[in-house]
Parts: structure tokens; C-alpha cells; sequence
């Protein structure tokens, strides 16, 4: 008499073999007081935020018999005069192109440009997210190293680049989960490298630069948008989930050439970016200067907690802390820092695990939350300050 087989495995589903151990992405969701591990804005949208956004889609919804606007010209003629503010570079609607989350954008690049055969490149530690993206379009996955400050070094960026030949360079900036900006030598040299490059035809890699945190950047930091009249190769990611504080709303969005937009419209899904979404991020739009203004606030608590950081000790060194033009601080080093990310969990305050050994990061909430940070950090770790 043989063993039974559990009810429902009778036949094995047909799986991927290079899905076959793998587990859905997604960091802890956990109900506590002081949330502060997915980078996500603190503050809700306002009333007057709320009273627009209802007005609009209540608009839309009257025509939700029908199917949204396949092309979303209106949204991408509204981002394009958002971008011409907020970075001083003017884009044609034709030039921006939006989806659900910069997740989704980020899929379509490498549906359009990678695939079997061709590989993927960015630089570690980065975004979790990307060599998933990879797997998930069956492009190939190259990870090339961050200096110990977690700067790209321009020289082994691209004898990197000569070496793997890369069909997608993806470079996030700020950097997630360090917060490092690209220096602009760095992208230089990124794109002088790809620029040597023939794939075939005489294509050139794609340069994607991840500005999923770009309005938080310091002042005199630019934006990478100021180089794409000279690089139709390159493509800058933003998202409204961040500075817009609109995470639950999904709108990513990408700014490059016209025919890169066409490449990413030939993959996209029919209908891929709703009617409510679509009314959602233009009414936000409308409040943009209102919105930057909260963003003001949330860098000046950044630099608030990246200085307290430094100014501590553990077990009789001081933390390190990574320099940070994002919403989000990085630092460390812990021996054990699950312990330490547990007794924070216990006292009500959740971080995340991530990026290299013994370093956590904090995102950055409202001045009560990251008192409510420091106060547990301080009895967790047994932290003493530094004496001036």
C-alpha cells in the first residue's frame, strides 16, 4: 500500500523551474503604532486634496461603462507640466509615459528591452525589486558593487558595463535602500559607456534612472531628466506613491524619448491605467505646490534624524549612517540587528531589515513618530551620545 498524496497535488502545477522556490515579495505588514519600514509619506492627503480627488472621480465614475483612455494623454500632458516646475525640464505628453506603480513601468522596460538572452545590469546593494523584475521577463541578472560609502565608482561602472554588455542598465537615484544620489560624473560615465556599445543594428543599451525619491533630493542635487534631450537612450522613473504621498493610489510614471514611449506602448496591457486611477492623479496634480511644500518638512526631519544618528554611540563606536537624499535613513552597524529590530517591533516602532549586514533603515515620519524612534532606539540598543 503506497503512501496518499495530499489532496490538491495529485498533479503538480507546471511551475517555472526558476520560480519554483521562490516567495512573493512584500515587507512585514504589521499593525503597530509607529510604521516606519516602506517608505511611505506620513501625512494623508489634506481635505481640500481629498474634496478634488472625490470631485474627479466622481466624474469618472460616471463613465465607467466604458473603458478608460487607453493612451492617458491628459495625465501625461499633466506630469509633463509637473516635471517642467519641479526639475525646469519641458516635455512633450508624448514623452512621459505612466502605469500602475513604477513597478509595473519597470516590468515594461524590461519587457520591451530585455528577455531571453539579454541581460539586465545595476549595481548592489540597490532595489530588491529589480533582479525580480529580471526574472519575471526572463532577462538575465548582473549585480555589480557599490564602494563601502555605497557610491558607484565611474571606472569599474563601466569596464562593468564593457564586460557584461547589458541590454538595461537600471541605476536608482536616490538609491533604495542607502539613499544615494548619482553623482553626475557617475552617470556620465555610465552613459559615455553604454554609448560604445552596438547590440546589434547599432542599439544601444537602455539607461533607466530610478527616481522613485527624486523630490526629496538636497538642493543643488539634479535631476538626471536634464540629460535626456542629449541620451534618447535614457529613461528617468518617478512614481507618485512618495512625495504625493498617494502609495495606495499606484501611479508610476517615466519621462524619456518618444520612441522609447512607443517601445513601452507595444507591451503595455489594454486599458492597463483605470478611469478612477487616472482622475486620482490628476486631481493631486492640482495640488502639486501644496504637496511640495510637506516634502520641505519631511527633508528637514531627515536631516534631523541623519544628524541624531551620528551623534550616537553603540557598544563604543559611533553609527555609521549613510548620506541620504531620499525619505529614508540608513544606518548601523548591529551585530544582531534582528534583535534589535525585534525589541523596536516591541516597543511599537516597525524599521526594516535591509541592505548589507547589521544596517537597518528608518523611513522617515512625523516629528512624533521619530521621537517616538529615537526613544526606542535609544533603550533598544543602549545607545549613549557622543560628547561634543
Amino acid at each position: 500500500m503506497t503512501d496518499s498524496v495530499p489532496s490538491g497535488q495529485e498533479h503538480p502545477l507546471p511551475l517555472r523551474p526558476e520560480l519554483a522556490d521562490e516567495v512573493p515579495y512584500g515587507a512585514p505588514q504589521l499593525d503597530v503604532p509607529v510604521l516606519l519600514n516602506v517608505n511611505e509619506n506620513p501625512y494623508p492627503p489634506s481635505d481640500a486634496v481629498v474634496a478634488t480627488i472625490t470631485r474627479r472621480v466622481a466624474e469618472a465614475s460616471r463613465g465607467l461603462n466604458r473603458y478608460p483612455d487607453r493612451e492617458a494623454l491628459g495625465l501625461r500632458a499633466d506630469l509633463a507640466e509637473y516635471l517642467a516646475v519641479e526639475s525646469g525640464v519641458r516635455l512633450a505628453p508624448e514623452q512621459v509615459w505612466a502605469a500602475n506603480g513604477s513597478n509595473e513601468i519597470m516590468v515594461q522596460v524590461l519587457q520591451a528591452f530585455g528577455g531571453p538572452g539579454r541581460t539586465a545590469l545595476s549595481f548592489a546593494p540597490t532595489y530588491s525589486m529589480y533582479p525580480e523584475y529580471a526574472r519575471d521577463t526572463s532577462t538575465a541578472w548582473v549585480a555589480g558593487r557599490r564602494e563601502d560609502d555605497f557610491a558607484i565608482d565611474p571606472v569599474e561602472a563601466a569596464a562593468t558595463i564593457a564586460e557584461v554588455r547589458p541590454s538595461v542598465v537600471l541605476l536608482a537615484s536616490p538609491n533604495n535602500p542607502t539613499g544615494t544620489a548619482l553623482p553626475p560624473e557617475t552617470l556620465d560615465a555610465v552613459l559615455a559607456a553604454v554609448d560604445t556599445i552596438d547590440l546589434g543594428g547599432g542599439a544601444r543599451p537602455v539607461v533607466v534612472v530610478d527616481e522613485a525619491y527624486g523630490e526629496f533630493r538636497r538642493v543643488g542635487v539634479p535631476s538626471a531628466l536634464e540629460l535626456l534631450d542629449r541620451h534618447p537612450n535614457l529613461a528617468v522613473s518617478r512614481t507618485m506613491s512618495k512625495a504625493f504621498g498617494l502609495a495606495g493610489a499606484r501611479l508610476g510614471y517615466l519621462a524619456a524619448s518618444t520612441a522609447l514611449v512607443d517601445a513601452l506602448r507595444v507591451v503595455r496591457l489594454p486599458y492597463h491605467l483605470s478611469a478612477v486611477t487616472q482622475a486620482t492623479a490628476r486631481a493631486a496634480l492640482e495640488h502639486s505646490d501644496e504637496l511640495m511644500a510637506q516634502v520641505g518638512s519631511l527633508r528637514a526631519e531627515r536631516d534631523a534624524t541623519a544628524a541624531w544618528l551620528r551623534a550616537q554611540r553603540h557598544e563604543g563606536r559611533a553609527l555609521d549612517v549613510a548620506e541620504s537624499d531620499a525619505n529614508f535613513v540608513l544606518f548601523g552597524t548591529f551585530a544582531d540587528r534582528h534583535a534589535v529590530w525585534q525589541g523596536l517591533l516591541d516597543c511599537g516602532v516597525l524599521v526594516r531589515e535591509v541592505g548589507p549586514d547589521g544596517w537597518m533603515r528608518v523611513s522617515i515620519g512625523t516629528p512624533q513618530e521619530m521621537q517616538a524612534f529615537r526613544t526606542a532606539l535609544t533603550e533598544v540598543a543602549d545607545l549613549d551620545e557622543e560628547q561634543q
